[in-house]
Parts: C-alpha cells; sequence; structure tokens
C-alpha cells in the first residue's frame, strides 16, 4: 500500500473525529437525545455525555501521531465506534420513529442519507485499520511524507465524505433551516438574555385536516409562535382575532393557534396553512408547561424552545413585539 495513501486515510477520518468532537462542544446534546437515538440505557451516563467529544478528539490525536501496534489499536477503537454509530441511525431510520441525531453538533433528522454517510464512515474506518500499522510507531501518519499519484485517490475519498456529512437531510430543507436555526437562537437571545432553552417536545398534535404530525418536527423548517387558546376563554377571543395581524407582522415566523378542542368540533379550525393544531389530550401543555389560556411560547427551528411560555391577552401581545424587535431591531408600527 503507497505509504501516500496510508497517511491520508488516518488523517481523512482523524479530520472527522475533529469535527465532530467541537461541533459537539459547541453544541452541547443531552441524554434525552441520547434516549431519543437508542443508545443503550447503561450508556445513558451525563459523565459519558460530557466525555464524548474529548474522547472523539483524543481519539482523533492518537490516528494522527501514532502508527504501527498502536496506530492499529486506535483504528480499532474509530471502527468499533462508527459502528455503533452506524447500528444506531440505521435502528433509528427502520423503526421510523422520526428520530433525531446530534452527530456533527446541530441536530437533525436520521434519514438514510444519514445510515449511507455512517456506513461509509465505517468503510472509511476500515481502511484506516488496514494501513495505517504501516506508518512508524511514533509519528503515524503525521510524519508520512510523500508525492505520488495516490494523494489524488486520496483527495477523492476525502471529498466523498465530506460531501455525505454535508449533503442536506431529506425533510430537513436547504438553506432554510440554518436560517431558522440562526433566527431562533437570535430571538431567544433577545428576548431573555437568561433564558434557558429546552428541547421541544416531540408530542403528537393533530393539524386541522386531521393529519398527525410531530410537533418537533413540524417546527424543523420554520420557528413556530404557537397561540394556546381555548373557545370557552372569553380573553381567547381578542387574541385569536389578531392572528392575522400577527402573521403579516412576522412572515419569518408561522403564527399557529394551538387549540384544545378536537378539528373535527373546533370552530376556530383552520386548514388553510399555517394550519391550526389541536391538542385536545394536552400533550404540548404538559411536555411544556401547565399554562392557562390564552399564552404564547416559540418553538425554535433547531428542535429548542426560543421563548415563552407567556400568559394573559397584554403578556402575549408584548411577546408578539419583542419577537419583532428582535428580528428587526425595533418597536413594531402602532
Amino acid at each position: 500500500m503507497p505509504d501516500a495513501l496510508a497517511a491520508a486515510l488516518p488523517l481523512i477520518l482523524a479530520g472527522v473525529l475533529v469535527w465532530s468532537g467541537v461541533a459537539k462542544l459547541r453544541h452541547p446534546d443531552d441524554l434525552a437525545g441520547w434516549a431519543e437515538l437508542g443508545v443503550p440505557k447503561a450508556f445513558q451516563r451525563t459523565w459519558l455525555l460530557r466525555l464524548h467529544p474529548w474522547g472523539e478528539l483524543a481519539l482523533a490525536l492518537a490516528l494522527i501521531v501514532l502508527g504501527g501496534w498502536l496506530g492499529l489499536a486506535a483504528a480499532l477503537v474509530a471502527l468499533a465506534l462508527m459502528l455503533a454509530y452506524l447500528v444506531l441511525v440505521a435502528r433509528a431510520v427502520s423503526s421510523a420513529s422520526d428520530s433525531s441525531c446530534a452527530c456533527f453538533g446541530d441536530r437533525k433528522p436520521v434519514t438514510r442519507v444519514t445510515v449511507v454517510r455512517n456506513a461509509w464512515l465505517v468503510a472509511l474506518a476500515t481502511g484506516v485499520a488496514a494501513v495505517i500499522w504501516t506508518t512508524p510507531l511514533l509519528g503515524g501518519a503525521a510524519v508520512v511524507a510523500a508525492s505520488d499519484p495516490w494523494w489524488i485517490v486520496a483527495l477523492v475519498v476525502a471529498a466523498v465524505t465530506v460531501a455525505l456529512i454535508l449533503w442536506p437531510e431529506a425533510g430537513s430543507g436547504s438553506s432554510a433551516p440554518a436560517q431558522g436555526d440562526a433566527a431562533s437562537a437570535a430571538i431567544s437571545d433577545d428576548l431573555d438574555d437568561d433564558y434557558v432553552r429546552t428541547r421541544t417536545p416531540a408530542v403528537p398534535v393533530t393539524l386541522a385536516d386531521g393529519t398527525i404530525v410531530n410537533l418537533r418536527q413540524l417546527a424543523m423548517s420554520k420557528p413556530i409562535l404557537l397561540l394556546a387558546l381555548s373557545e370557552t376563554c372569553g380573553a381567547c377571543t381578542e387574541v385569536h382575532g389578531k392572528v392575522d395581524e400577527w402573521r403579516a407582522l412576522l412572515p419569518e415566523v408561522d403564527v399557529r393557534r394551538l387549540l384544545t378542542a378536537d378539528p373535527a368540533t373546533s370552530a376556530w379550525a383552520d386548514a388553510d396553512e399555517p394550519q391550526s393544531l389541536h391538542d385536545p389530550q394536552g400533550y404540548v401543555r404538559g411536555s411544556i408547561e401547565d399554562w392557562g389560556t390564552p399564552s404564547a411560547v416559540l418553538i425554535g427551528a433547531d428542535g429548542m424552545l426560543a421563548g415563552g411560555p407567556v400568559t394573559g391577552t397584554d403578556a402575549v401581545a408584548e411577546f408578539v413585539a419583542d419577537i419583532y424587535e428582535s428580528l428587526h431591531g425595533e418597536r413594531p408600527p402602532g
């Protein structure tokens, strides 16, 4: 095996691990995310969650500077890790559970593209194990310098790896989710510097047309301002009447009514997009906060709550004005 390829494969895999580790440090996951992805309960430990990105970084360093049998040991650990990742995402896709993964920092839905990407990483790790033992015991790939045509093969391998990692997940959109994520974080920061963002509950809600959707998945393309209303609540009538006005004021956000009545019997059911949401079982309220009506909560496109909940007619109107100010730098006209 040419020296160039023996050096390139470990360096490429090390780059993937560095990228993954740094991304996880910047956007830490939580145990709920691990549980959702199907990580065995024995490994659902806070200390393991915190050490995970550091372990990836340490493994990357070992692949760079170790060769011989030490490098092979590191490569086998990397291969086992990639196999574990592949099994987790493959199970998630096969179960059709709408799971998401913070594999490279930002949480994204797990799709067939994710499985293909992780299968490629397993193949890459296998290649690393096959060649790393030929590099120097101390120094490894880092001290191998060569310039020959095999570097072209190495570059092709690197390009495929990067393309599969960056390939947009189905259902996550193209540039819109990234913009939605940034907008969600910016709105949250502007609304309240001390606001602690928590994960959007992945609970079922019913659209006005009867379709059952996952609330977290629904918000992944655009932030949602949920207006929790009840048709038997007198104060809710005023908020209900302002929905069209607030939609015109906040085109960056889906303004949706969250109603306690079933869509088949609700006088406020609205099947025009963005459709009203219906939660007669109280899943959303029970998963976020036991609010009264009317209330409002902002759901970010990054799978996290971005603001609220707030309760009361005046508080909801003020909350809408705060969202507008965070997006436009000034209070809304009028």
